[in-house]
């Protein structure tokens, strides 16, 4: 590949990366368009997830002939709630497509080079080995018909997860960072025990990022919710899914009046049951799943294997006398996460894919 090929691909994956946890169900993918050496249009998947970015990227071009399209993921061939974005590359006589990735849904994969070579489009798929884990997440929707699911916790350096004297256990700067977090998921799965403890709004409050979002599953077997809660504020801006045991529906009447939707399951406890829920939450259009719990839920997940991938935040000072556990932390100091490279002022955060 060529340093000018890495360049434009480069460009049109920190397009992409705009809007990841923004488009449903589908990828979010970043597109660029160069005619003589520049830039002169870009698109990325709209916010959930139409158009696509092909079709962002080229709709308003007026003289764009010749040109060459850079876009992360195979461009689709297939009619969905908008045409094929081949469609469009072909009307606006773009002259090269290069991509970086196939797209493993079966209406398109593979699919693009051929009809774009049939019609005299050069079409070259490029492997990026810089963002070789970009479509992690997409992949394992396709394949499982499941959310990813990511997880984060915060402990302090001598690993207790809770203080007995102050509600956060890391500084602003960690906090900062699982906000925007928070912004690169559609959902939050959360446990009531953990919101009645916290009163927490589990929502974005960073300046510029919609802090409504995003929405919310509240798992709660026995119905234990407090009514008065923060986060009922935002009942009315997000979704806000309650999920609960299949003998609680008589129950489960004062929260529907709420604005919380009801999903009534099976016993969580067990690993099947947990990973229909899993399937039911995809299949209405969730990708990206953040689990914020407490240790309890999360050595749960960890012992039936159903997370991808796990933050760390961990402290620069030990709590001592003054930290507590509530399950064991066993499980987390058996993982070996990595270290990733970002100044949280005292705080580290290490990261763990499985």
């Amino acid at each position: 590949m060529t340093k000018n090929h890495n360049y434009y691909l480069d460009l049109a994956f920190q397009t992409a990366e705009s809007n990841i946890g923004q488009t449903k169900i589908n990828p979010s993918v970043g597109s660029v368009v160069v005619k003589n050496n520049t830039v002169i249009s870009s698109g990325v998947t709209s916010i959930n997830g139409r158009p696509h970015s092909e079709f962002n990227a080229l709709k308003k071009l007026k003289n764009c002939a010749g040109a060459s399209l850079y876009t992360t993921l195979e461009p689709c061939t297939h009619f969905g709630k908008t045409p094929p974005c081949v469609n469009i590359i072909l009307k606006k006589k773009i002259k090269s497509v290069y991509y970086a990735f196939d797209d493993p849904d079966l209406r398109t994969f593979n699919k693009a080079k051929k009809i774009l070579n049939l019609n005299g489009v050069k079409c070259k798929k490029y492997r990026s080995k810089k963002y070789h884990k970009f479509y992690k997440s997409y992949f394992l929707n396709k394949k499982l018909s499941i959310p990813f699911v990511t997880a984060k916790i915060a402990i302090s350096k001598d690993y207790f997860t809770s203080s007995k004297k102050n509600k956060w256990i890391t500084n602003n700067f960690s906090r900062k960072i699982s906000h925007l977090l928070r912004n690169k998921h559609d959902c939050i799965i959360s446990t009531s025990r953990t919101i009645n403890v916290d009163n927490s709004l589990l929502n974005c409050r960073i300046e510029g990022l919609n802090n409504s979002k995003p929405d919310l599953f509240i798992l709660d077997q026995n119905l234990k919710l407090k009514k008065k809660l923060s986060l009922n504020k935002l009942l009315k801006k997000r979704k806000t899914y309650l999920i609960t045991n299949k003998d609680n529906l008589k129950k489960t009447i004062y929260y529907r009046k709420k604005g919380y939707k009801i999903i009534l399951t099976d016993n969580l406890s067990i690993k099947n049951n947990f990973y229909l829920l899993l399937k039911k939450i995809y299949s209405m259009g969730y990708s990206k799943i953040l689990v914020e719990t407490g240790l309890t839920f999360l050595n749960n997940l960890l012992k039936k294997r159903l997370i991808n991938e796990l933050y760390i935040f961990k402290s620069n000072n030990k709590l001592g006398i003054n930290g507590f556990n509530n399950d064991s932390v066993k499980y987390l100091r058996k993982i070996s996460p990595k270290i990733l490279t970002i100044n949280l002022n005292g705080d580290k955060l290490l990261k763990k894919e499985f």
